[in-house]
């Protein structure tokens, strides 16, 4: 290949803050999130919207079907069951994410956050730049200490609410896998001071995630709009953008 063709094949297009498209020899682009990530994240967060919905129906049941002598309208066992069956999904992306999250090669960019997380200059800096008082950060992993705290708050809850899902489950189907997990879940429960306390740690854990979603979308909209490294597309595309050094 021709050095002309090397050059223009490290060229990409820029578009400025005017919205006029130019050519820029110094912007990059770099795989951030690989395919797998990309799907979890949004069966994850589909997964988290049906289950509030469907939770919220659980808890305050505000559509009830027209009385009837025939034993046809089960809304709530519905709900009920969507629940569960959404539950499942929810645990099957959390479970793939943190798979890759310990063991995935492509996500050792997501380990090195640590080393940013432990680094107090990082965290000022950080911090100074959610206040507009100095520029982001350089920084080793694809999350700042921030962002990589929120998550491990998030997967706290996420995994808290696992647990106390599990344990209303296996109070409602007794066969199949509700009888395998009865006994250690029937153990979880006790240690936790019982059914009712249970059910409103699972309600308390839900509007955590909630109070998670608005904050993770009001920071994403914050990065795109003063970082312009492409976030919000990012976890559509996989790529961000990057200023080559």
């Amino acid at each position: 290949m021709s050095s002309t063709h090397t050059k223009s094949a490290t060229i990409e297009q820029h578009i400025d803050i005017e919205g006029h498209v130019g050519i820029d020899e110094h912007i990059g682009r770099d795989l951030e999130y690989s395919a797998a990530y990309r799907w979890q994240h949004w069966i994850r967060a589909f997964s988290i919207v049906a289950l509030i919905a469907t939770g919220f129906y659980i808890a305050v049941p505000v559509i009830t079907p027209a009385a009837t002598n025939e034993p046809t309208n089960f809304l709530y066992a519905l709900f009920r069951t969507w629940h569960i069956i959404i539950g499942f999904v929810f645990i099957s992306a959390i479970l793939l994410k943190s798979y890759l999250f310990i063991f995935a090669k492509k996500h050792v960019n997501e380990r090195a956050a640590l080393k940013d997380m432990i680094n107090p200059i990082v965290w000022a800096k950080q911090i100074g730049f959610y206040l507009l008082i100095n520029k982001h950060p350089k920084l080793k992993g694809v999350y700042n200490p921030m962002q990589f705290m929120a998550y491990l708050l998030f997967y706290l809850m996420a995994f808290s609410l696992i647990i106390t899902g599990l344990i209303l489950y296996v109070h409602v189907y007794h066969e199949g896998l509700g009888a395998f997990l009865y006994e250690p879940m029937r153990s979880v429960e006790v240690m936790l001071g019982g059914l009712a306390f249970v059910r409103e740690l699972h309600h308390m854990l839900m509007w955590g995630v909630i109070l998670f979603i608005l904050i993770h979308i009001y920071i994403a909209v914050y990065n795109a709009i003063f970082i312009r490294e492409g976030t919000i597309d990012a976890i559509i595309s996989g790529v961000k953008w990057h200023k080559r050094v």
